[in-house]
Order: C-alpha cells, then structure tokens, then sequence
C-alpha cells in the first residue's frame, strides 16, 4: 500500500507473513516517505518490526482510545463519533496512561464498581465498558477478559407511548410559555412525523417541499431514516410558523437551518440548534411528565400510526426502520386498543366465527351480527330467519 498523509505527516500500512504493520513515516517529504516506507517492510520481512497489533497494545489507555476513536471516524455518523467520545470521557479519567497490556480484569470489575457507585445508569456502564471491549480488541487482549466481563442487567423498557389525556395536557401547557417555543415547535413535529431529536436538528428550508407539502430527511440515524414525509395540518402550521420567524432573522435561505442555534439571544441560522434539553425538561414538568422523555414523542407517534390501522409498510415508510422487528420494538399498543382488541375476540366466538385470519371489518361485522340475531332470539313463532348470511357462510 502506499504511503498515505495524515495532518501532514506521512504513514504506512502494509502486511508481511499476515502481520499487519501501520506506523507513521514520521517526514511531510514524499521521497522520503517512500524511502522509509521500503526500509521497514525490509525490517518487517527480516523479523525486526513489532507487529501493528503489538504496538498498539503498549500504548497507554488515553493515547490508544484518541487513536482508535480517529480511525472509527470514516466509518461513524457525525453523532455517533460524538457519543463514543463521551463514553470516553470516565473511562479516560479512569485509566489514563495505564499501558494496554496492563489493564486486567480486575481493574475493569472496579473502573465499574466505581461508576456503579456514583450513580451512573447500567446502560450507560455498559456502553462504556463496549467501549473498552473495541479498544482491547484491536490490541488482542479482549480474549483474557470475555471470562470475566460480563453486562449489568439492564431494563427491557424502551419508551413509552401517552394517553390521549396526557398529549393533550402536554401540548396546551407548551403553548403557555414563550420561552418554550423552540421544544414546542419540535415537540410537536416529533408527534406529527416521527421525526427523532436529531433528525430535527439536522432540518434545512432546502428539505422542506412548499408545494407537495412534504419534508425529507437526508441526515438521520441509520441509512434506513432518509424518507420523505407528508406533513399533516398540524405540521404544515408548525413548518410554516418557523418559517416566519425564520423570515425576522432573514435565515430562509436554502442551507439555513430550520431550528437555528441560539447563544444569549441571539438566532445563528447557519448553525443547527445543538440542544433544548432545558425547555424540554422545564416543559413536561409542567405538565406532570417528569420521566417522559424527548424520544418518547417518537415511541408515541409511531404507536398512534400503528393503532391507526395505516399498512406496514406505510408506517416503515414514515418512520424510517428496516424490519418487522424494529417497528415491533417502538409500537407500544395502548390498554385502550388492547382491550378493544380482546372485546373483538369474544364478540367473535359468540357469533361462531372464529378463524385464523380476521380482518378488522370481519370482526366488526361479525359482532353486529350477533348482536342483531340476539334481538331475534325467541321469535321463532313468526317463522322468520334472523338477518345475516346463511349458516356456514364466511362474514363481510
């Protein structure tokens, strides 16, 4: 391979006998890049070079993390670079300088004692516990940990949809305060189109379509998430509420941003809003919602398209998942289509029409009907036949 630049500096990876070697030139002089380059793959052929693997193991903790988190960077979005570098943070603090080849079991089971102790969630420890398992991975060392190392139990709940009374309690106490707009104007983008934190965010005038009244989201989560969504009456007032305040800062220019940063006061169209974690906290206190979360909307959004009786395919559509398996994992069904679903099974059975494949207007057809041969029951004195089809026949 050839020599290759970073931040001016020459590099080299190549393999010799299946041993891979990656190691800076240490020149910004591409003859004498090449040069080097040679002399150690003559090394690495004669014996004399560690192997990359190795020497990535001797680096200390905090170099060897810096290090790996640069090279996952072509492969990361944007935001997931930024979450693993936070997941850093304690771990770095941690462990410091301390050599890869140091790090033992032992240290680990007590970096997460330490964060067990101070209160952090045992996803979270999990995560970053993740994190060093990648690190020890690429040094060869992760094998004398696997033993030993294992996940802190964690909670399988993964959101929560509202009740009718609680959206309704959300969205009139957001209209009280000024100071809310901006969680206001996302929040309730969040529940029309189920749009994630980010995806709003990341929202310039060029996604919005004026015409088909339609919004696409081109940077998102997963691949899976750039869709075109249809924006309903509610979401049409809120796109064009921001557009006229976007209007007073002169920020509608194709590549502004829809929900602009804001320092002191101070509207920066050319920057993406970078977080309304206060107002959002503030608001649903107010609203007596203290645990619900910002990415619950979405949770809420999607249970609503799934209980709406839209296909499966249209809900994937919108919300932008690949698989069965995900639109499973974010549609929470209320007790209310719960129960309703249960009452519709026993209105079946006591109209003999229980199948193995009932649409919803076969079950509603069916409960009607028996509920109107009820109304026939001991008239047979008039020697009519009571409504509905003939016995045996299937219903709707």
């Amino acid at each position: 391979m050839a020599p290759y630049k970073r931040n001016k500096t020459w590099h080299t990876d190549f393999s010799v006998d299946g041993q891979r070697f990656r190691v800076s030139l240490e020149t910004t002089d591409w003859r004498k890049a090449q040069a080097k380059e040679k002399e150690l793959i003559a090394q690495a052929s004669a014996g004399n070079l560690i192997p990359q693997n190795q020497q990535f193991s001797r680096l200390g903790f905090t170099e060897a993390a810096q290090r790996h988190c640069e090279d996952r960077v072509p492969h990361l979005a944007p935001r997931s670079i930024q979450t693993e570098k936070e997941r850093l943070k304690p771990l770095s603090k941690y462990f410091g300088n301390t050599p890869l080849t140091r790090i033992t079991s032992g240290g680990l089971r007590a970096y997460v004692a330490e964060r067990k102790k101070s209160g952090a969630a045992n996803k979270t420890i999990n995560l970053e516990v993740g994190v060093v398992r990648s690190i020890l991975k690429r040094a060869k060392r992760w094998h004398l940990f696997a033993e030993d190392i294992k996940p802190l139990p964690t909670r399988h709940s993964i959101g929560r949809a509202m009740s009718p009374e609680e959206k309704a309690r959300l969205e009139a106490v957001a209209s009280a305060n000024p100071d809310w707009d901006n969680a206001r104007f996302a929040m309730l983008l969040a529940l029309n189109t189920t749009m994630r934190s980010c995806e709003l965010k990341g929202l310039q005038w060029r996604d919005v379509d004026f015409l088909e009244r339609t919004i696409t989201v081109r940077q998102s989560k997963t691949d899976a998430g750039r869709r075109v969504i249809p924006l309903n009456s509610t979401a049409w007032e809120v796109v064009i509420g921001l557009y006229h305040r976007a209007e007073k800062i002169r920020g509608i220019e194709p590549d502004h941003c829809i929900f602009p940063a804001c320092e002191n006061g101070h509207l920066d169209p050319t920057r993406p809003q970078k977080s309304w974690r206060s107002a959002w906290r503030s608001l649903r206190n107010a609203a007596s919602l203290p645990g619900l979360r910002f990415h619950d909307l979405r949770h809420h959004a999607i249970t609503e398209l799934a209980e709406s009786q839209a296909s499966e395919q249209t809900v994937l559509s919108i919300a932008g998942h690949v698989s069965r398996e995900m639109l499973e994992h974010y549609s929470h069904v209320r007790i209310e289509a719960k129960r309703q679903a249960v009452e519709a099974l026993g209105s079946c059975k006591s109209a003999g029409h229980v199948t193995n494949h009932v649409t919803n207007a076969q079950v509603a057809n069916a409960a009607t009907r028996a509920n109107e041969r009820k109304d026939w029951s001991g008239r047979e004195d008039l020697n009519l036949r009571p409504p509905g089809p003939e016995p045996g026949a299937l219903p709707g």
